[in-house]
Parts: C-alpha cells; structure tokens; sequence
C-alpha cells in the first residue's frame, strides 16, 4: 500500500513522526558541527554535557522524552534547554507544511525540499550560536543541488531558465534535466555572485566586511534548488526581515542601557543610548533570514514573484 493509498490522518501522522526525528538528528547536528573535537559520526551516541552520561533510547524519544523528564537529565539532574523539543516540533510543522505544499505523489520534490528545510534550520540555529553557518551544510548544498536538480528536474518547472532550454516547453509542464541543471548552475552563479557583489561594495564604503563569506555560500546553494530568480527574491525577503530585525534589536539594546543607566542613579539620553544600541545590535546573524527567504521562495515560488518581481 502507497502512501496516497491511506487515509488522511494516518498520511499526516506519518509525516508529522518523520519530521519529530528528523527534528531530533537536526538537535545532534546543531550541537556538533560548530565543535571541533565531534563528529555527526562519533560520539555514537548522544551524551548529557554535564555528566557526560550516554543517553539510552528512552531518554532520546522526541518531545516525550522531556516531557516525561520534566526538561532535566536522569543522572545529574542538569536542566535540559526547551530548545530541543521546541527544534523538534519546528522540524515537524515544517515538514508538515512542506506536505501541505506539494503535489502529492511528487516524492522526489518532497524529499529534496525537506532536505533543503532541515539544512536551512541547522544553517539558521548554529548561525544564532555561533554567528557562522556550517560548511556542511553551505558547501555541501553547493554540491548538492546541481546534482539534485539534474536528478529532479521539477524542481525547475518554474525557473525562467530552465523553461527556455527545454525543447517544445509548454505552459504548466515539466522542464527536462538539462533545463534543470543549468537554472541550478545559474542560480548558485546568481546567488553567490550578487552577495559577493555586495560585500565588496559595503568594504569599499565602510572600510569593513559588510558580508560573511557563510552567507555567500548559503545563498548560493539556495540559488542552486530556486533559481536565479529566486535568489534575488530570496535575498530581497531576507533583507526586509533582517531589516525590521535590526530595528528591533536596536532599540532593545537602547532600552536595556537607559534602565541600566536609571538603575544605577545615572542619566542617559535617547540619543546616547541609541548609539551604543547601534553598535550591539551591529552583530545580527544574516543567515537565519536569507535562510527565510529561501525557504519561502521554495514552497511558494508564484506568490512571492507576484509580490516581489
């Protein structure tokens, strides 16, 4: 029996369970590549950071382990972060919205954008931590998504690109694999390209890197599953919420150093404590945006180029 074979609920529980464990590998993944001495591979088995206890299977359950534990390890009784089951139901809303968002019975799509969401989310985690993005994950897209687009050339239906190399193309249908390969080539030249672009223009007028090469690197692999169009649409969407985040983040500092300024009998004007919040509120991770930018151009290509392009 296929998967379209069975009812609606049990299809949902399906993919709902998958996207739980996948959310539990991506918590394993967060926590390791920015560490040097670990590997995905080894320590086999995950391990308490305090005690350094081995987890048995039970504890590993997702969600319902810490539930179950009451959000605390079973040895030393050291306070497990909400972080990891909060990741975990994440992963599985995401996949469940990537369900929702393609055609059934197109499994080859379905996998290559989940692969693409639980890559965005590990990019997007470790860049809050550790303000850089995984090789792993960047470079490994880089490889990937020529590979997969020639693989699964529906990915490209609707790249300009890839609709025009495709002999006798008609409106609604499908592009062949080389179409696919080459809106997967111009998409990681576009994406990578413009960002670098960028960097070199704000260097040239600030005198500083205004562009990580990790975010070079993850909106190239992006352009390479989206497309050029895509890229810039992408990159366009993770300004606009950089942007807004930035603002945010501003101000927070600003209020943060004026209660400060007022707790210690000190006075501090607006305009003092908006410059010092300019210069906190500099140290925005841009990867966890480009990564929503992305994501969104992914699973819903039309209606971001209605509003964008």
């Amino acid at each position: 029996m296929s998967l379209e074979e069975l009812p609606l609920s049990l299809q949902w529980g399906f993919v709902l369970a998958i996207g739980l464990c996948i959310g539990s590998f991506l918590n394993a993944a967060i926590y390791r590549l920015p560490e040097p001495d670990i590997t995905l591979r080894d320590p086999k088995r995950s391990k308490c950071p305090k005690c350094q206890r081995e987890l048995t299977w039970k504890e590993n359950i997702p969600v319902l382990s810490w539930l179950v534990q009451r959000g605390r390890c079973r040895g030393c009784s050291c306070r497990i972060s909400i972080r990891y089951p909060a990741i975990e139901l994440l992963t599985a809303a995401l996949f469940g919205l990537v369900f929702w968002a393609t055609p059934l019975g197109e499994w080859g799509v379905l996998l290559v954008r989940w692969l693409v969401i639980s890559g965005l989310l590990v990019a997007t985690f470790v860049d809050f931590d550790c303000f850089e993005i995984p090789d792993e994950i960047s470079i490994g897209g880089m490889w990937a998504a020529p590979a997969l687009s020639f693989l699964v050339p529906r990915l490209h239906d609707e790249t300009w690109i890839a609709q025009r190399l495709t002999e006798e193309f008609v409106e609604g249908g499908s592009v062949d694999r080389f179409g696919a390969l080459a809106a997967s080539l111009a998409g990681l030249a576009v994406g990578g390209g413009i960002l670098i672009g960028i960097g070199a223009l704000g260097k040239l007028i600030y005198g500083r890197d205004a562009m990580g090469f990790g975010d070079v690197k993850l909106l190239a692999a992006g352009g390479g599953f989206i497309g050029p169009g895509g890229a810039l649409a992408a990159l366009m969407i993770g300004s606009l919420a950089a942007s807004v985040a930035g603002v945010a983040n501003l101000v927070r500092f600003a209020w943060t150093v004026r209660a400060r300024a007022r707790a210690r009998g000190g006075r501090r004007s607006w305009g003092q404590a908006l410059a010092v919040g300019r210069i906190a509120g500099r140290y925005l991770p841009f990867g966890p945006y480009l990564g929503l930018g992305i994501g969104m151009v992914l699973l819903a290509w039309n209606h971001v180029r209605e509003a964008f392009l």
